[in-house]
């Protein structure tokens, strides 16, 4: 991703989501069809890497998450369809079903959200803050004692805001325009 050839990974997450929107906004929620869902969710996945060791274990659960997202879509076109399947035979819960599989891609995109809602509030270069509160409102609920604190010890390897910029090909300015 540092060397991301002129592309914009920013510009292209906002595009694939849009197409989503309009998709999900011009028929019933229920024709949301999983390959240009989890398309989209893997666009995303090298955001995770960018933020460093803190973030690495998200980074492999949700790339894992959506590449089994992406391969249901081979045989299951719907996200409502994929979910009935699992409740139908009761796998719901179970780790490694696809419905479970879509909660964690969920999270990991509800995290990228808060973390640029956070960035876009806070002044300065640092990240510590902006992903101290993403993680803490989307991820920590759900970790043990362990992963969290091994996430808090990781927050003090973060890039800065300007770093995170350049790898992701931005010139930050759709972070300093408010």
């Amino acid at each position: 991703m540092a060397d991301a050839g002129g592309e914009k990974p920013l510009k292209k997450i906002a595009e694939a989501f849009k197409g989503l929107e309009t998709t999900v906004n011009s028929q019933s929620a229920a024709d949301l069809e999983l390959a240009p869902f989890s398309r989209a969710a893997s666009l995303v996945s090298p955001l995770f890497g960018c933020l460093g060791i803190a973030f690495k274990f998200a980074e492999m659960d949700y790339v894992a998450k959506v590449h089994d997202l992406a391969e249901a879509s081979k045989s299951i076109t719907t996200l409502p369809v994929m979910m009935d399947k699992d409740v139908a035979g009761n796998t719901v819960r179970k780790a490694g079903s696809h419905t479970r599989n879509l909660l964690r891609v969920k999270r990991g995109l509800d995290m990228v959200k808060v973390l640029f809602e956070q960035i876009l509030a806070t002044q300065g270069d640092s990240l510590k803050d902006p992903a101290s509160k993403a993680y803490a409102q989307v991820f920590a609920p759900h970790h043990g004692w362990a992963i969290r604190k091994a996430v808090g010890a990781g927050m003090y390897a973060l890039p800065t805001r300007t770093q995170l910029m350049r790898k992701l090909n931005e010139d930050g300015e759709c972070l300093h325009s408010r």
